[in-house]
């Protein structure tokens, strides 16, 4: 989607600084937020493309003022709410309504700190590739407001595919629960001077991870 929550490539956003050494948590509650967003995902009330759209529909300027793990907890927050699972009284008591029906958690405590496995298991499907490696292709100019993986700053432009990296799930369809419609996934070198003008270095170039239908020949 456009808006404040498409960063890269932004620029005035201020410097980027590193903390060396920095830890996993800067605070037990961040990792307490981590912990319940990943016992809640594990009910299979919502995919990992849902959970990105919801932070995108923080409102921007809530968006620019909290921290990592704060928007992982607005987001769960709504995610909870929105599936009824809970209700927004019960997050605001911290208690369950009368009545409410009482479900059996999906994960153990001691299940919650491990994490998810680095390459998650592709969709089993045969769909044709589009784009072969080697060709000159073009991002395509789109401006939605749903979820989507392609940058703004890439919009428009020209890169070469050097790499096809497998079937993969469409996340722009996925967030929406309009099914997974898998999609061939290609690397995409773009040179610097073609995303950010003639000030940007000769030398450098950017490889962006692109879908299907996020491209077009150029």
């Amino acid at each position: 989607m456009n808006g404040v929550h498409d960063m890269g490539g932004m620029q005035d956003m201020g410097k980027v600084s590193l903390e060396k050494n920095e830890p996993v948590f800067h605070d037990t509650w961040e990792g307490r937020v981590y912990a319940l967003n990943r016992a809640a995902a594990a009910g299979g009330k919502w995919n990992l493309d849902a959970s990105r759209y919801e932070i995108e529909l923080i409102p921007p300027a809530e968006y620019l003022r909290t921290s990592y793990y704060e928007r992982w907890y607005a987001r769960l927050v709504e995610l909870l709410i929105k599936r009824q699972m809970v209700t927004r009284a019960e997050i605001q008591s911290g208690q369950p309504a009368p009545g409410s029906p009482k479900t059996t958690p999906v994960m153990k405590g001691g299940e919650i700190a491990v994490l998810a496995p680095a390459n998650p298991e592709r969709p089993a499907a045969e769909v044709a590739a589009r784009f072969a490696v080697g060709q000159r292709v073009r991002a395509r100019n789109i401006h939605p407001v749903h979820h989507t993986r392609l940058p703004r700053y890439a919009r428009g432009k020209q890169g070469v595919i050097v790499r096809h990296q497998g079937i993969f799930i469409f996340p722009d369809t996925n967030a929406h629960s309009e099914g997974e419609n898998p999609q061939h996934v290609y690397s995409v070198r773009f040179a610097a001077t073609e995303l950010w003008g003639s000030h940007a270095s000769s030398r450098d170039s950017i490889h962006l991870d692109l879908w299907d239908e996020y491209l077009e020949l150029a």
